[in-house]
């Protein structure tokens, strides 16, 4: 069974509109989707070069 996700805990929704998994889903979930999301706490693991490099410096540089 699937479980319902909380807004404000599962996710957020940016001033785009659009919805924003958090760090907790992703480490619920247990691994990297390799897509590039805001904030996978595995360090992007599964995403393809360069996207991977481009994410890791934009995060270091925020």
């Amino acid at each position: 069974m699937k479980k319902k996700l909380i807004e404000g805990e599962d996710f957020y929704y940016n001033a785009h509109g659009y919805m924003v998994l958090t760090a907790k889903f992703h480490l619920e979930k247990g691994n990297c989707c390799g897509n590039g999301c805001l904030n996978c706490p595995f360090d992007y693991k599964n995403v393809a070069e360069p996207k991977r490099s481009e994410l890791r410096a934009a995060e270091k540089s925020s």
